[in-house]
């Protein structure tokens, strides 16, 4: 081994203090500096091109004395915030800053000025959880650990207003916008009004109107201003472009990157037009109703899901509902007229959706023309109406609650339609320019007023085990009547996505939608409304094969990695379809595991039981055939239990049998598997009553086991089983 000599260690010493020093420069250094003086901000601050997550600045810059956060998983508490700001400029002149949470720091949320103030729109998400964008914005409010720039987690004096957003058919109602309360008044801040609760399971609409006039009037006294300082400016211009190249404009695509046909990731903001390679219905003939099973090649799009993620689907409005409302426009004979909206407050108010397009476009694919019309919208377009007494009538259905609940709620009556009816003219029959009165109504508010279309979304019933380049949709139809009134007839409602989807059925199939006939009805109704199904310049056909945009909404809803955990799946109605891509998960890991080791591979697997309820085995038995299939594979380790509450047995007691009845018949077996086995519980489907129904059994299934009541031990452990992700819910109200 070769000496090292004295000069080289030398050298080498000196080298690493050399080092030392330049990497330590600061520390070593700072002392001698002066320390820095806190100066005023500079131009590239003040005009808002500094730090892009300090919202302070921006304000400040801006000018602006409202900040408003939003929670929103959805769309919906985005929309409730720049109302909230667009009320806001409108009532005193006040200009705000809406954020999205995600995009913004809050150590300085104790730097906002005194004249400030924050408002908090929260959605509460799954189970009472905050939504993807505000989860770093709650665990900074309530993390003690927390520290704002004044070196505390403290708040003094900063004044706040919050709204939530739940729905009441959940156990954690409104968590979310209850905890930001808590937290900011634990802090130190301060209140302004009342904290509002929207209810989506009744009126969210409703109850945000029964709040805001309280909470506008404490903001007023807190922040010192007087109402009447603001103005009717409008949102957006509208301008009609008569020359543009006709390939650059947007006829109903959903990205830029969809219009010129390029290459990108398939996502929410650029879905994917998937070809349906199967579109079949499940129910029975003999079933009035309908349910759609639906296949969608991914192959080559670059998407990828797994079991229990959702499927995002866009529909189109129906043309029916288009055509009405161009016509109450007065737009019919200019639909196709291209043109541009420009936003005047790009802070508050962007363009919702890609530009230039046209009037028809607009109402068909980007906005939301066939949801109820909301309340408060009618007191603006009451001013113009047509003629008095159309201003009269919207004037009415604005200021009186009980009359738009019984006309235009109970009615579900679309703006389209309130406008007809306000004008006097036939709602049930076919709009057309002779049959429908124009209104003068500038199209800047519409765009403004009018929700965006969102996509709907359905749980995957197929594992990506057994189909990596296709995804598997279970559709019930929504079809109900409406609730007349001395007013209004009742009539046949249509859900958007699911009928959407039952037009494509038909197409994919070759069958023409069926008629049925009504009395004094000429001609004939048809069952299902028509959508234009072909999508922007066709882009949605290709010769017989129909696409749909598409694309994939991650969850959390997932099995037990380990095969050895006992498996509950409560599920009825289409609260099945994702645990059909459960048992096709399980079944490819069968398969694997009993090529590799032979049957008794699955020796030591826990049991996977399945709870299933319908109508009628005869009618809504969903994938009938499939279930005895899965069972085959599994060998041994599926049970299936399907409770039919319209066919006998019935209880002694003549009363219909649900899926929690029979999870109370196996209680022995599913306490085993919960408490002794660590078994998982998964429940989907709907939130109103099936839930609630399944959890109380469970409540009262795990209490008697613990020798105790439903009420303490039961709950207890229920809330033990939910904490530690062995219980999991996908439902819907």
């Amino acid at each position: 081994m070769a000496l090292v000599s004295s000069s080289d260690v030398v050298v080498l010493a000196v080298g690493l203090v050399l080092a030392a020093v330049y990497l330590f420069r600061d520390q070593l250094f700072s002392a001698s500096k002066q320390k820095s003086v806190p100066v005023a901000p500079s131009k590239a601050v003040s005009n808002g091109s500094g730090d892009p997550r300090d919202f302070v600045a921006k304000m400040k810059a801006g000018k602006k004395r409202i900040v408003i956060f939003y929670g929103s998983q959805t769309g919906t508490a985005e929309e409730y915030a720049i109302r909230l700001a667009k009320e806001a400029k409108s009532k005193f002149g006040i200009a705000s800053l809406v954020c999205d949470p995600e995009e913004y720091d809050f150590e300085n949320l104790d730097q906002l000025p005194e004249d400030c103030c924050v408002f908090f729109v929260m959605a509460t998400y799954g189970e009472g959880e905050p939504t993807d964008n505000a989860v770093t914005l709650c665990q900074n409010l309530s993390d003690d650990s927390f520290e704002f720039s004044n070196g505390a987690h403290k708040l003094e004096g900063l004044k706040y207003v919050v709204f939530g957003l739940g729905n009441r058919t959940y156990e954690h109602y409104n968590l979310i916008s209850r905890n930001v309360d808590r937290d900011l008044e634990k802090m130190g801040a301060i209140r302004i009004g009342e904290r509002g609760e929207g209810d989506d399971d009744k009126s969210m609409e409703e109850d945000y109107l029964e709040w805001k006039d309280g909470m506008w009037e404490a903001f007023a006294r807190e922040m010192n201003v007087e109402e009447g300082q603001g103005g009717d400016a409008p949102d957006f211009a509208v301008t009609e472009v008569p020359e543009h190249a006709p390939e650059k404009v947007y006829l109903g695509e959903l990205s830029a990157r969809a219009l010129t046909k390029s290459k990108g990731i398939h996502d929410v903001k650029n879905p994917y037009p998937a070809p349906i390679i199967v579109a079949r219905e499940l129910f029975q003939q003999s079933s009035e109703r309908n349910c759609i099973h639906m296949e969608f090649n991914t192959e080559g799009s670059g998407i990828t899901y797994q079991h229990g993620d959702h499927a995002g689907i866009w529909p189109s409005n129906a043309e029916n509902e288009v055509q009405r409302l161009l016509c109450a426009l007065g737009l019919y004979d200019k639909k196709d007229t291209v043109i541009n909206i420009e936003s005047l407050d790009p802070a508050l108010a962007k363009v919702p959706f890609p530009v230039p397009t046209t009037y028809v476009t607009v109402l068909r694919h980007y906005i939301d023309i066939s949801a109820v019309a909301g309340r408060q919208i009618l007191g603006v377009l009451s001013k113009f109406a047509p003629n008095p007494e159309a201003e009269a009538y919207m004037k009415a259905l604005n200021t009186n609650k009980e009359e738009y609940s019984t006309i235009v709620g109970d009615g579900c009556l679309k703006l389209g339609e309130v406008l007809q009816l306000a004008a006097g003219n036939d709602i049930s029959a076919i709009p057309t320019t002779e049959n429908t009165t124009p209104w003068s109504i500038p199209f800047d508010i519409i765009v403004s007023s009018t929700p965006r279309l969102q996509p709907r979304y359905y749980s995957i019933s197929s594992s990506p085990k057994l189909h990596p380049t296709s995804i598997h949709a279970t559709v019930v139809v929504l079809t109900y009547d409406s609730i007349a009134s001395e007013k209004v007839a009742s009539k046949r409602v249509f859900g958007v996505g699911s009928n959407f989807l039952h037009n494509l059925k038909f197409a994919v199939s070759g069958e023409h939608a069926p008629l049925v006939a009504e009395e004094d009805s000429v001609p004939a109704l048809v069952t299902t409304p028509k959508y234009a199904i072909e999508g922007p310049r066709g882009a949605y056909k290709t010769e017989t094969i129909f696409k749909a945009p598409i694309h994939v909404r991650r969850s959390t809803f997932r099995l037990p990695t380990n095969p050895k955990s006992p498996v509950i799946m409560i599920g009825p109605g289409t609260g099945v379809a994702p645990f059909r891509g459960f048992l096709q998960e399980r079944v490819a890991m069968a398969r694997r595991t009993i090529e590799k080791n032979g049957v008794e591979g699955l020796a030591d697997w826990g049991g996977i039981r399945l709870y299933f309820g319908c109508r009628r085995e005869d009618q809504d038995f969903l994938y009938k055939d499939e279930w005895p299939e899965y069972g085959d594979e599994l060998h041994g380790k599926f049970t299936m239990r399907c409770a039919f509450s319209r066919q006998p047995p019935y209880k002694p007691d003549g009363s219909k049998i649900y899926v929690q009845d029979l999870l109370w018949e196996d209680h022995d077996v599913i306490a085993d598997a919960i408490l002794n086995g660590k078994g998982y519980v998964y429940v989907c489907g709907d939130a109103r009553s099936m839930s609630k129904a399944v959890e109380e059994t469970l409540c009262r299934i795990l209490g008697e086991a613990k020798g105790g009541s439903a009420e303490v031990e039961g709950a207890a452990e229920l809330k033990l089983l939910k904490e530690r992700s062995r219980m999991l819910l996908d439902v819907w109200s």
